[in-house]
């Protein structure tokens, strides 16, 4: 069984008119870009070689002829393939344009996601100036919508259409005709035995065009060690575009990619559809991979645990999307550092947790902050465990230990003791934010003996305490992992707190309003002792005039605390004075001088009350009011 000698011939002959070697009209023009009949024409000529070639193979002839006529073939299967290897990446070239980020950030927004507020909380706050009031909440934090990526916009190049599987999004990267003709190609390629070759072609083009891509969305290539090396503040902002970046590479760059593939591919070996797409994507997934790993294994601190809880949950949805589309024998290295980058980011959010425990325990600044007013570890730690109440979901599944706690039988005293008896149905995490709380306090104790004034001391308390009171009741969240068993204690300590610094404060005022010791009794007469009297106003005069001074520059930052504070301070001290000097004020004015003892009227006591607890001197007081 022969073949036709002019059928090879003719083959033979359009096989050599497109050889770009020998022929200027050949390296001017490409094939795929002529008209359809040349086109089919090429492909033919390229069939009828193999199935020449096959026939020599079968027959196995011998002799000089049949020897020519293998080496013939030969050269003309080279030649085609040479040919075709050019066709091939022309076509791949010439749509090769990267996706725009508009196009890519388009057909994420359109997957049904849930976005998390995300959320950046500066460093651990140290031993620092605390000169300053810092009365605006949240001042170490910052949030930005997790959602906020370019506008959408009009993109460079057309996408016509794409199909969806749940969150994938999987894009039209090529015109239907150019794959048919990719994949014409690709069939001769690998049957004539030149696998490699188009592998080769495909991986070349297509990696240059999925970097581009994956440039565009502003994942910067570093190493592992480089990536540990980053202050946390541009860290942070990375983490940011890393969260992005991750959705759009997996669900619509790499699936995109993975779909073109199997367009080309399908049906011709596992082998060629899973290399071409392990050579276009390998080095932009391991780039992004290798980021979220470096993050996984770096150092636990507390300011890192919400940005690693959206690590964790965005490569926790991303998971079954990564199974998908690195679903092959040799992608499967991806499918299990991922799995590993998930647990290992489990670990560092327990691991910080316990870090920021132990953090707000030994926080050491020992400068009082001025005016008793909140110390920034309160705001720092509150705004801290209201984030941790926004991750409950995720934490909730994390955290399945109780706090290590003190105990009541310890000689431990750096440590305070905590019963969970009454706690019993709250979930681990919740107890770990009591914890929290608990050591706040006992810290903040701590700092509160720095003061060398006692009433300052309880006025320190009372602020924070009312500060954590405040922000457990401004948070659905939180108040219903603290709970009302506990917060009822902290509202007990709130007022424990208010009366302490009353009693420090005022007790030593009022008894000098009181009557023992003022009335003088004789043999024949009982009245009151003048000299006695007149001591007894100097007394509350200075003593009151001290207090007026000192604690007007005192700060309660809470506007209703201070107004409360206040009346239960006028309730006391008002009706004492009225009724002291009700009784007494004759017995002066009847004397010498008596505007050297009686300084102020009831109204002016009034008015003094009101320059308390506003962090200003008293001059001060004076210009405002007159304004």
């Amino acid at each position: 069984m022969e073949q036709p000698e002019n059928e090879f011939e003719t083959a033979q002959q359009i096989i050599l008119h497109w050889d770009a070697t020998a022929s200027e009209d050949a390296r001017l023009r490409m094939i795929f870009e002529s008209d359809r009949q040349e086109i089919d024409r090429y492909l033919q000529a390229v069939d009828q070689i193999q199935r020449s070639m096959e026939l020599t193979t079968l027959t196995d002839a011998a002799g000089a002829g049949a020897q020519d006529q293998s080496e013939k073939l030969n050269t003309a299967i080279q030649i085609a393939m040479a040919r075709l290897e050019d066709e091939f990446r022309n076509i791949l070239i010439s749509h090769a344009t990267p996706i725009e980020t508009e196009t890519l950030t388009e057909s994420i927004s359109s997957t049904h996601l849930t976005h998390r507020t995300s959320t950046s909380i500066g460093e651990f706050p140290g031993n620092e100036d605390y000169s300053s009031r810092g009365e605006s909440d949240g001042d170490a934090i910052s949030r930005e919508g997790s959602s906020s990526l370019s506008e959408r916009g009009e993109s460079s190049r057309t996408i016509t259409s794409y199909r969806s599987m749940s969150s994938i999004r999987e894009l039209d990267l090529m015109p239907l005709d150019s794959i048919c003709d990719l994949r014409c190609i690709a069939e001769r390629m690998i049957a004539s035995g030149y696998f490699k070759e188009c592998v080769q072609v495909y991986g070349g083009v297509r990696k240059s065009a999925v970097d581009a891509s994956f440039k565009k969305l502003g994942v910067e290539k570093q190493t592992i060690g480089e990536i540990q090396r980053l202050e946390w503040e541009p860290l942070n902002a990375k983490i940011g575009k890393w969260i992005r970046a991750a959705k759009m590479c997996v669900r619509v760059l790499f699936a995109s990619e993975k779909r073109l593939c199997e367009q080309i591919f399908e049906g011709l070996g596992t082998a060629v559809e899973e290399a071409c797409f392990m050579e276009a994507v390998k080095a932009p997934a391991i780039q992004l991979f290798n980021f979220a790993e470096a993050i996984s294994i770096s150092r636990r601190a507390p300011e890192k645990l919400f940005k690693i809880l959206d690590l964790h949950d965005t490569l926790f949805d991303l998971l079954p999307d990564i199974d998908a589309v690195f679903e092959g024998k040799s992608a499967e290295s991806f499918r299990l550092q991922a799995a590993e980058i998930l647990s290992r980011l489990a670990e560092a959010a327990r691991g910080m947790l316990n870090e920021f425990e132990n953090a707000v325990l030994r926080e050491p600044s020992r400068v009082p902050v001025p005016g008793g007013t909140i110390h920034p570890l309160t705001r720092y730690v509150m705004n801290y465990i209201s984030l941790i109440s926004d991750y409950k979901q995720t934490l909730g599944e994390l955290i399945v230990s109780r706090p290590a706690t003190g105990s009541r039988y310890s000689d431990d005293l750096s440590i305070p003791d905590m019963d969970f008896t009454d706690h019993g149905e709250q979930s681990p995490l919740a107890l770990h934010l009591i914890w929290i709380i608990v050591i706040l306090q006992f810290n903040l104790e701590g700092k509160s003996k720095h003061y060398k004034d006692n009433s300052l001391a309880h006025l320190f308390i009372m602020n924070n305490i009312h500060y954590i009171v405040q922000k457990i009741k401004g948070s659905p969240e939180l108040r219903e992992m603290i709970g009302d068993t506990y917060l009822r204690k902290l509202t007990g300590k709130l007022r424990q707190s208010a009366t302490s610094y009353q009693r420090a404060t005022w007790v030593g005022v009022l008894y000098c309003l009181r009557d023992e010791g003022l009335h003088v009794r004789g043999s024949f007469s009982s009245g009151v002792s003048k000299s006695a009297l007149r001591e007894r106003f100097k007394s509350f005069n200075a003593m009151f005039e001290e207090v007026h001074r000192t604690q007007a520059l005192w700060l309660i930052p809470d506007t209703q605390l201070r107004e409360e504070l206040r009346i239960s301070i006028s309730e006391k001290l008002i009706p004492a004075y009225r009724s002291f000097l009700g009784r007494f004020r004759s017995h002066i004015e009847s004397g010498r001088h008596p505007e050297n003892y009686i300084k102020h009227s009831v109204e002016d006591l009034e008015t003094a009350v009101l320059d308390l607890f506003e962090g200003f001197a008293v001059s001060q007081h004076s210009r405002r009011r007159s304004q």
